[in-house]
């Protein structure tokens, strides 16, 4: 990919998916030429830490990043943020890769992740963030496209009650707002305002109870 040999990286080799046919592109990578991408959870101090110490011990990086090219410059990586910060604080300046064509790929991991049980507050940060990004790409879009990536539109409206008030866990009101909450064929643009409405309700609920 030219992307690659433009960001100083290379390409050591290249596979297509078993499943789908998708290229892969085994690369190296600048390190300054990643971040993670805007959307994803929230850096864990310690779990970012251990990282570094195991990798340190073993002498070994063996699990490469998925990386995806960014809007602008450089590279994005949808899951690969404590593995990147964990090499980054052992001074590392270039970071094993798959790098992969399709961007919708950032969009997706969050389905791809399921397995790894996210609690309920990083899964709502995650989807109101990839929202978020949706619609600031592009906004005439149906909500119902994305459903896949976005799991729940329950979580849309606990993310933006998270986001507003960090305290607020939302537990207690996930399960009323899976029965009530659905995606739909509306606009990006005027269904996120739904949202911020139905948030705003149960913000307000939130503080009287």
């Amino acid at each position: 990919m030219e992307a690659i040999e433009k960001a100083g990286g290379c390409v050591v080799g290249s596979y297509k998916d078993p499943l789908g046919g998708h290229p892969v592109f085994i690369s190296i990578l600048p390190i300054d030429a990643v971040e993670p991408t805007p959307f994803q959870r929230d850096l864990s101090d310690a779990h970012h830490k251990r990282l570094a110490d195991v990798i340190s011990k073993t002498g070994r990086f063996l699990d490469p990043i998925i990386a995806v090219v960014a809007p602008r410059d450089g590279f994005w990586t949808p899951n690969g943020r404590h593995r990147l910060e964990a090499m980054r604080r052992l001074g590392a300046k270039s970071i094993a890769a798959l790098v992969v064509a399709d961007r919708e790929v950032a969009w997706q991991i969050l389905a791809l992740n399921t397995e790894k049980a996210h609690n309920l507050k990083e899964r709502a940060l995650e989807v109101i963030r990839i929202y978020r990004g949706l619609v600031d790409e592009d906004a005439s879009r149906p909500e119902l496209q994305f459903a896949f990536y976005l799991d729940e539109a329950a979580l849309v409206t606990l993310g933006i009650c998270m986001t507003e008030h960090h305290v607020f866990g939302g537990g207690v009101y996930h399960p009323i707002l899976r029965r009530l909450e659905i995606f739909t064929d509306d606009p990006l643009r005027t269904a996120i305002k739904d949202h911020e409405k139905r948030a705003a309700l149960v913000l307000d609920l939130e503080e009287k109870v």
